[in-house]
């Protein structure tokens, strides 16, 4: 339903992630409307969340969304797969806000594109064991899926390394059963791994077409503000403000690492709480 109250239209879009790897998703969100105010927090002090229970994840990650709406915001995007498989449908429900998450949109531009069924996901272990990409492609008949967990990914991701031949061996063993599976479409179900598209193309070739769920987020927070009659509408730019619930400094470090200069400063929460926040 539109909406039309100027001062809910001038409320941020807060973007929640495990750590730094949603930096991607907030970069392709700004990208994509850059008069918008975001909130950024990353749970970096719990991170990472690919090999922790889902129930834990679950929790975590409603803290964080529970304080994000706190914060007043218009619409919610849960820039991390691991926490989109796991409190997505809960979100929807718990929250006031359009919830925008990483793996619907991903999956279906997978569906549209893929021109022999044979669709690939690389994702953390708690991805990967929760099938939530199963679910999301389950209605398109045409699709086989082949699932690959890629934890170490992260690790380079994080220490800044995208090339070489160490990395370059561990995707080579990643990605052997996606070329096994003679896949054609893979989609990146990992924010991290946008970061490492020139490793996984060159591993896998041109004949494969990559689908970044970072990307196809981004174009549905789009998508979802028009549709709710949400934007800001402004001439001037956004206004952006990162959180974090580990160390300001690592997180300046690691995110003008990962993103460059796009980052200048980030703040410190403590642990957030929060309680149910039914419709």
């Amino acid at each position: 339903m539109a909406q039309d109250h100027p001062d809910l239209n001038s409320a941020p879009i807060g973007i929640f992630d495990s750590g730094f790897g949603g930096l991607t998703v907030a970069r392709a969100v700004i990208d994509q409307v850059p008069g918008e105010n975001v909130i950024y927090v990353g749970d970096s002090a719990r991170a990472p969340y690919g090999e922790l229970p889902v129930a834990q994840v679950r929790e975590y990650a409603l803290e964080c969304l529970d304080h994000l709406v706190d914060q007043g915001v218009k619409l919610l995007v849960i820039a991390c797969n691991s926490a989109s498989a796991a409190v997505r449908a809960d979100a929807r429900e718990r929250y006031p806000v359009p919830v925008v998450e990483v793996i619907l949109p991903a999956a279906r531009q997978a569906a549209a594109i893929t021109r022999s069924g044979r669709v690939g996901v690389i994702c953390t272990a708690a991805t990967a064991t929760s099938r939530a990409y199963d679910d999301a492609l389950s209605v398109a008949a045409q699709v086989q899926l082949t699932t690959q967990a890629c934890p170490r990914f992260v690790e380079f991701v994080e220490a800044g390394i995208t090339g070489g031949e160490e990395l370059l061996a561990v995707a080579r063993t990643y990605l052997e059963p996606l070329q096994a599976a003679q896949i054609d479409t893979l989609i990146l179900g990992c924010t991290h791994y946008p970061l490492l598209t020139g490793v996984i193309s060159y591993v896998l070739g041109d004949s494969v077409t990559l689908v970044s769920s970072a990307e196809e987020c981004a174009k549905q927070t789009w998508q979802t503000l028009a549709q709710n009659g949400l934007e800001r509408n402004a001439a001037t730019p956004g206004q952006h403000r990162f959180v974090t619930t580990g160390s300001t400094e690592e997180f300046g470090l690691l995110g003008r690492r990962l993103m460059g200069d796009w980052i200048t400063e980030a703040q410190s929460l403590s642990r957030p709480t929060g309680g149910p926040r039914r419709r």
